[in-house]
């Protein structure tokens, strides 16, 4: 049973979530169960600094279907979760995190939903338990300007949580960039997908792993994956640039004219004007030349050729067994 390919996977990433990881392989273990099919919860430990990788050892060795992949240091969230879909071998790969606000007891209505024959199926928040309403109010604006300004139509109110059908996590699998906005690729791929409504716990224990940095820089790369429209903004700060200036140097060349009293009364003689329109100019250009090099440095990335991630141990995999997701690209 054990070396039966299983039906599902189920792919989490863990960063120090000591208080929650047994928690979470139960729940998600007895919501699977009923279902009658096998299973395999994958655990990818992203360079965790509490007890969390001790407690993913000793999990698998009570329970086989239980399998770890650790991380040689912290990579990332996004990641994490493209190691465990490449180590996933079920049909339908689930992705949740391991914080238990996603409950595992939705995993089966998205089953359900697959089975039906959608290939994507995402779990849509209807409801935010303990979630600020600045979090809130950025994470729903941020949604509709990355459908407003790409051609992704990502879901509103969506995570990372989600159903993928095994054909989906190959398609992702040829997906080598490293700047990865997972839930933006799981759309971008196509095939048929639906959504499936529940409500967001609050996090029980722990501190959130988004922190408003890390969120800005999530943000920046979906924008950046997905969209040139920052880069046509520096082309539209040019002409609008050009334009002021050029206004503006029409009314000093007519008010000069015009002006008959002493020059040095006026408010268009001197330095003043000139100093203020070439601060503007510079800043516009240092706005430009940041926003290029946003794109230069992923593309540097890019052709750098480095891993995604660098694999330290696999726990419960045979000998013999080659990331599904990686045989894909050869």
């Amino acid at each position: 049973m054990i070396n039966k390919r299983p039906t599902f996977s189920v792919v989490a990433p863990v960063y120090n979530e000591e208080q929650l990881i047994e928690e979470f392989c139960q729940r998600t273990s007895a919501a699977l169960e009923p279902l009658g099919e096998p299973f395999e919860i994958v655990l990818v430990n992203d360079g965790s600094r509490d007890r969390s990788p001790e407690l993913m050892r000793e999990i698998n060795r009570r329970d086989p279907r239980v399998k770890v992949v650790y991380f040689s240091k912290n990579f990332g969230h996004q990641l994490a979760i493209t190691a465990g879909t490449d180590y996933a071998q079920g049909c339908a790969v689930v992705v949740i995190d391991s914080d238990l606000q996603d409950p595992p007891e939705v995993i089966p209505e998205l089953i359900a939903k697959w089975r039906e024959g959608y290939e994507v199926v995402y779990a849509v928040r209807a409801e935010r338990e303990g979630e600020t309403w600045f979090k809130t109010m950025t994470a729903a604006l941020f949604y509709r300007l990355i459908i407003k300004i790409t051609s992704v139509n990502i879901p509103v109110d969506t995570g990372d949580f989600r159903l993928m059908d095994r054909k989906v996590v190959d398609s992702l699998a040829r997906i080598r960039e490293h700047h990865r906005f997972m839930r933006g690729l799981s759309v971008w791929v196509g095939f048929k997908q639906a959504g499936v409504p529940y409500r967001r716990h609050a996090r029980k224990a722990g501190d959130t792993k988004y922190p408003l940095r890390k969120m800005l820089k999530f943000a920046l790369d979906g924008i950046t994956s997905f969209s040139y429209l920052p880069l046509q903004l520096a082309t539209y700060l040019g002409f609008i640039t050009a334009a002021i200036s050029m206004t503006f140097l029409i009314a000093v060349v007519i008010m000069r004219l015009l002006y008959t009293g002493n020059p040095t009364d006026s408010a268009f003689y001197g330095q003043a004007s000139t100093l203020a329109m070439v601060l503007f100019l510079g800043a516009v250009q240092l706005v430009s030349i940041g926003i290029i090099g946003e794109y230069v440095g992923r593309i540097y990335d890019e052709v750098k050729g480095r891993p995604l991630y660098i694999v330290s141990d696999a726990l419960g995999f045979d000998d013999e067994h080659k990331p599904y997701g990686l045989r894909t690209q050869e």
